[in-house]
């Protein structure tokens, strides 16, 4: 596992520059936070690191792509699916519902339980647990605990710690306090985009 270094990454959207001369090191199995103001680029930087989006200028080094975890701003699942049916999409060495058991259990969810029947915080742990349980060295989250009261980011806060594993966590989040439940700290601020002219 290797730290991920940012090279003076560029990114716009037509007139828009969000993401303009980025550098920064992700030290290896740390839990970085990421925060800024809306619009600034946050979501679009970990879309550059997942290489869903190509940056404009600059480098990513250190990002294994077939070593990866999200937890995106949507929760992304397939609705007509059973909660393990879906965790099982990003972890298929959980062959069985049973395998998956200890880890459902940490998040009071059952495997069998098509996730169409959910509440929205039920996804968002599901969103959580497919993150963790894939085949990982570098986990990004977007705003993880969207939808939790705060006994429930506690619960999935306690939940992400004992599952990192000494892999690399980055987090975007509006909140020190989450951040802080995870065990991390500020790592990257991004300042606010503009308009070129």
């Amino acid at each position: 596992m290797n730290d991920i270094v940012l090279a003076n990454i560029d990114k716009s959207f037509g007139d828009k520059r969000v993401l303009t001369g980025v550098t920064h090191t992700f030290a290896a199995g740390g839990v970085h936070g990421v925060m800024g103001p809306s619009g600034c680029g946050k979501t679009t930087l970990l879309n550059i690191l997942l290489g869903l989006l190509p940056p404009d200028a600059g480098t990513v080094a250190g990002v294994n792509p077939n070593a990866l975890g999200a937890v995106f701003q949507e929760d992304r699942l397939c609705e007509r699916a059973s909660v393990g049916a879906n965790i099982r999409m990003a972890a298929p060495a959980f062959r069985e519902d049973g395998a998956l058991r200890p880890l459902l259990a940490e998040m009071g969810l059952e495997a069998k339980t098509p996730v169409f029947e959910l509440s929205g915080g039920m996804k968002r742990r599901v969103a959580l647990l497919r993150a963790l349980a894939a085949p990982s060295e570098l986990i990004i989250m977007d705003e993880p605990f969207t939808g939790l009261d705060e006994g429930l980011k506690q619960t999935a806060a306690a939940c992400i710690r004992r599952r990192q594993g000494g892999r690399t966590l980055i987090v975007v989040t509006h909140s020190k306090n989450d951040l802080s439940l995870l065990g991390g700290s500020l790592s990257l601020s991004l300042p606010g985009c503009f308009t070129t002219g």
